[in-house]
């Protein structure tokens, strides 16, 4: 069996790993780049292989950096199934749609300014090729291992993460190796803890927070002192928030506090047509996570679901206390930009970054104290009070990546890390190699080992 990493190698974005076993080649997750200009240039270079010789995708799950990539490997001759959860494949057909509207856009948006340094700008897919995209889909079936060949399996375990999210295990007569995706947390405030791989020779681990443990801090006090604080000085809460899973988690926080009369009774609106479609999602697959029917329903019962793009327009142009949740998480595209534009410059305003925050993005300027950031060709002033809650994360920190490791027994020959910046993947290696004595390397782009 060999691997190749062709992503999330000393980043935390564009997941891909291909496996090939015998005449067969599987591609591990297909996710975007994002993040810095040069990180997303590599989405329009030519794929390593034909996409027509992969002969399966196995997604660990849903977010557009481990699936965004797929429309692309369709429209260049991918033909092959894509396996996953029932979850995953629910929230795909969200976010994929979603990601080719929001690409065509952007070029539209940037032909019209003439601000784009191509002429005419053109999206890397358009919402049809992403629609296209998700009749290859074909939902596992939970509990089962899934046959890639006569003596070549996989199997699914949950992660917690996001809703649908997994580690998958390939397994031949030779070998085994687990790709861990992106580990939860086990003490989430929504998403149930990892759960433990069965033994695997070989391991592909991320690394998101593999330097960092996160901060035990009382999430609902701080968010509640934010937003009676910007609501007394007349403000309006902005927060930038990843459609799945986030979204909906700081909603049920910020909903519970309300009807706990611990934040004032100001509209809260979710302007993001992904989340609230995903937000459904979450309520239909109540069964892998913590929320209730209660939870779900106080959720839906204050909440402002702005859906069109008039609903949108309005709502920037209102000058009152409110919290407004909207896409995306790194303030990266999507409607958010727009209320960055209106609201930034207010000193009465508060933008409330939720998780973590890529190198080159808006949103890790905002956060390290930038006086101003570009939005659609113009500088943008920021004076509004930023504030930054990792204690919202979404990805175990070094203690639960560590736990989740332990927890495979016996323990891997060979520890591969990836999905990480150096300095978080080195920490982890280091860590590993010193508290368990497996040998750890942490990957480099375009590398291919042989187990």
């Amino acid at each position: 069996m060999k691997v190749k990493f062709l992503g999330a190698c000393q980043t935390v974005t564009g997941s891909k790993s291909l496996v090939s076993y015998q005449n067969k080649q599987i591609l591990i997750d297909a996710g975007m780049f994002q993040g810095k200009k040069d990180l997303r240039l590599q989405n329009w270079q030519d794929f390593p292989i034909e996409p027509s010789k992969i002969d399966a995708v196995l997604l660990t799950h849903a977010h557009i950096d481990h699936s965004g990539y797929l429309p692309v490997l369709m429209k260049h001759g991918f033909s092959g199934p894509i396996y996953c959860t029932e979850a995953t494949k629910a929230l795909c057909e969200v976010l994929l749609p979603d990601s080719g509207f929001l690409q065509e856009e952007d070029a539209r948006y940037a032909n019209k300014k003439g601000f784009s340094k191509h002429s005419p700008a053109l999206p890397l897919y358009t919402e049809k090729e992403a629609r296209k995209t998700l009749k290859l889909f074909q939902p596992i079936k939970k509990g089962q291992p899934l046959p890639l060949t006569r003596d070549w399996t996989a199997e699914f375990f949950h992660a917690g993460h996001i809703l649908g999210a997994t580690s998958i295990k390939l397994t031949t007569p030779d070998t085994s190796i687990c790709f861990s995706g992106d580990i939860g947390r086990y003490d989430d405030l929504m998403m149930y803890p990892p759960q433990s791989p069965t033994h695997s020779d070989y391991l592909v681990m991320e690394s998101t927070y593999g330097d960092e443990l996160h901060k035990s801090e009382d999430t609902y006090a701080i968010l509640a002192n934010i937003i009676s604080t910007t609501v007394k000085r007349g403000g309006i809460v902005l927060i930038p928030a990843f459609a799945v899973g986030r979204a909906q988690l700081l909603l049920h926080i910020i909903t519970q506090l309300k009807e706990d009369h611990r934040i004032p009774d100001v509209p809260i609106f979710l302007n993001s047509p992904m989340a609230i479609k995903a937000t459904e999602i979450y309520c239909k697959f109540k069964r892998l996570h913590k929320l209730d029917y209660k939870d779900c329903e106080r959720i839906d019962r204050h909440t402002h679901y702005v859906r069109t793009m008039e609903e949108s327009i309005e709502l920037n142009n209102k000058n009152y206390p409110a919290i407004i949740v909207s896409a995306s998480g790194m303030a990266s595209g999507g409607r958010v930009l727009h209320h960055l534009k209106t609201l930034a410059h207010n000193y009465r305003n508060s933008i409330v970054f939720s998780g973590f925050q890529a190198p080159g993005t808006r949103g890790d300027a905002m956060v390290n104290g930038a006086t101003q950031i570009k939005m659609h060709g113009q500088f943008i002033p920021i004076k509004a009070d930023v504030f930054q809650l990792e204690t919202f994360s979404a990805h175990g920190d070094q203690k639960d990546l560590l736990k989740w490791l332990n927890s495979i027994q016996p323990k891997p020959r060979k520890v591969f890390i990836n999905h990480g910046e150096p300095s978080s993947s080195n920490a982890l290696k280091s860590e590993i190699e010193n508290t368990t004595s497996i040998n750890t390397e942490c990957v480099e782009p375009m590398q291919t080992v042989n187990l």
